[in-house]
């Protein structure tokens, strides 16, 4: 098993997190959702895995490659 740091792609707002730690995710199924400029951006995992650790909190402001979460692959 490896951990991956899930990291952001754009500075903003964390708007909502949606998985918890201990869900299972699918690639691609999304973590949480920032807030840019008025848009929604998910950050979404990038392989299967069980989710570690979350790293930020709601309203946080995250800018470009701050890791938010962390992942578990199988």
């Amino acid at each position: 098993m490896a951990v991956i740091d899930i990291a952001t792609e754009i500075t903003g707002n964390v708007w909502k997190i949606v998985a918890s730690v201990g869900d299972r995710v699918e690639e691609d199924e999304p973590i949480m959702i920032l807030e840019s400029m008025k848009m929604e951006i998910p950050v979404s995992a990038p392989e299967a895995g069980i989710v570690k650790e979350i790293l930020t909190e709601p309203e946080a402001v995250v800018t470009e490659g701050t890791v938010v979460a962390r992942l578990e692959t199988d």
